[in-house]
């Protein structure tokens, strides 16, 4: 596909109209520290410092539908608890249609609460019902699905993701109607599997499985091209689908066609940081593809640009259309944008710290780069796995540094600041210190200049609370803006005496 033909396809986004159908649940994640073992059990004490609560499961297609501007329906079954409350208002917080959830007094709604302390998993909660829905309640879900495809004539459903996460709202008769549906309507139903029979999906539009789900459904262990091959054919074969796209994490994915064509698309990610997540965006880009009456092929090969955006960047499991544009744009493939708002920002370094990267934090204006910020950003990047650099915007700097400062405004110095390899995040900020910053992202390693001491940085006290620490770096003799500034006017000077 050319760049053209890409860019008019996401404008189109918004006008495709998604009905997710699936497992919704929540994700909690209660971050905090350990250093105390139990009086009543030797297990260890975990002082809960910060809550995070997230859609999760079939949540998490529709949050990639989302990020792509499309407009969104879901249909699933909750319970008639607070967790499904909680669920409900944040569909409607991303102005989500969610007029087709049922709240079951007699199911738990889905909750997985995972605690973390000193950048890793102690304990994972789940709190959910996996039992198959009631007849009655079947029968309700049915009804919902049946009036999102068949009330909206002037504005009709443009195609439907089935996301099974094993939690029993998709049950055999659900998935046998929504799938009758799709082929009724003309709707093409997109479905991410669970499990091992795929033959309960007999008739979808295609399925996206990973590789080890592939291995698993048809019995064929994939180790090679050839049992990459035979596994596809197989799940074809036994499912009556029109395609199948198995997705293979950093190395791209498969295309299989029922007339027997087989097309590898390998990922154009530089670097692969975190796999998780990808599957969702491979899934929601390939059927409002196919929503836009693209090929398979091209629909894939947009997803799997997609894809390569979001392996390539640790954390966020969606990918915008601005996104997607760029990495098309950009000789050499994928470049995620270093420069970031405090909001997704926050979301990076959280899933981050989740998977166990030590965070480094520090902060400055950077007007003009000289030497001896290299050597500092270096050495600062060698002290964890990513380094954020607060960056003070051009009226914090006028505050701190007079009225002639700074000489280059902040998105310049930002751009700079983020081609340097050692740098992974650049955040502006607006205030006088970084300490916003710092609590919102809650760093590991706290870094400032040889200059300060320790109790005069900023931060110390909350990066320490939570069991970080403050590293002082010497900076290079001699090197600094000001002197390069005063040396640059001292040249101007002899020049127009001259």
């Amino acid at each position: 596909m050319t760049i053209d033909q890409i860019q008019d396809f996401l404008q189109r986004l918004p006008q495709i109209k998604a009905l997710v159908i699936g497992d919704l649940m929540l994700d909690e994640y209660l971050w905090g520290k350990t250093g105390r073992i139990s009086p009543e059990a030797p297990v260890a004490i975990v002082d809960i410092a910060r809550e995070d609560l997230r859609l999760g499961g079939a949540g998490n297609v529709v949050n990639n539908l989302c990020a792509l501007g499309c407009q969104v329906a879901v249909c699933s079954v909750v319970g008639d608890d607070s967790d499904g409350q909680d669920l409900h208002r944040q569909l409607a917080s991303i102005k989500v249609d969610a007029t087709g959830v049922i709240f079951d007094n007699e199911r738990k709604t889905s909750r997985k609460t995972r605690i973390l302390a000193s950048n890793q998993q102690m304990l994972r909660i789940d709190r959910e019902s996996r039992i198959p829905l009631s007849e009655a309640v079947e029968t309700q879900l049915l009804a919902q699905i049946e009036t999102q495809l068949q009330a909206r004539a002037a504005a009709a459903i443009d195609v439907v993701f089935v996301s099974d996460y094993g939690k029993g709202v998709l049950t055999t008769a659900v998935l046998r109607q929504v799938i009758a549906l799709g082929r009724t309507h003309g709707v093409p139903v997109v479905v991410d599997p669970k499990g091992s029979d795929y033959t309960r999906y007999a008739g979808a539009t295609l399925l996206t499985p990973n590789r080890a789900e592939a291995s698993e459904a048809s019995g064929i262990q994939i180790s090679d091209a050839a049992s990459l091959s035979a596994a596809g054919a197989k799940i074809l074969r036994d499912t009556q689908l029109d395609a199948l796209v198995l997705t293979r994490s950093e190395e791209g994915m498969s295309l299989f066609h029922n007339d027997g064509r087989q097309i590898d698309l390998a990922t154009t990610a530089r670097e692969v940081f975190d796999v998780s997540g990808a599957g969702d965006t491979v899934i929601s880009l390939i059927g409002v593809g196919l929503a836009a009456k693209l090929s398979l092929q091209q629909a894939a090969t947009v997803a799997n640009i997609a894809a390569g955006i979001v392996v390539a960047k640790v954390g966020t499991s969606t990918v915008s259309c601005r996104e997607i544009l760029h990495a098309v744009a950009t000789t050499g493939g994928i470049e995620e944008s270093k420069v970031q708002q405090l909001a997704p920002l926050g979301d990076i370094i959280a899933h981050a710290q989740y998977h166990g990267k030590k965070i480094v934090f520090t902060n400055g204006c950077f007007d003009l780069l000289h030497a001896g910020h290299v050597s500092y950003l270096q050495r600062a990047r060698q002290l964890g796995d990513l380094l954020v650099l607060g960056l003070n915007s051009d009226a914090s700097v006028q505050r701190l540094k007079g009225p002639t400062r700074p000489l280059v405004q902040q998105d310049d110095r930002a751009q700079v600041m983020a081609a340097l390899a050692c740098v992974d995040y650049v955040v502006i900020f607006d205030e006088d210190t970084p300490l916003h910053l710092i609590k919102t992202l809650r760093p590991d390693v706290l870094v400032k200049g040889g200059d300060y001491t320790p109790e005069t940085v900023v931060g110390r006290q909350q990066v320490e609370s939570w069991g970080g620490r403050v590293e002082l770096l010497p900076f290079i003799a001699g090197r600094s803006t000001t002197n390069l500034v005063e040396k640059i006017s001292g040249s101007y000077d002899v020049g127009f005496s001259k």
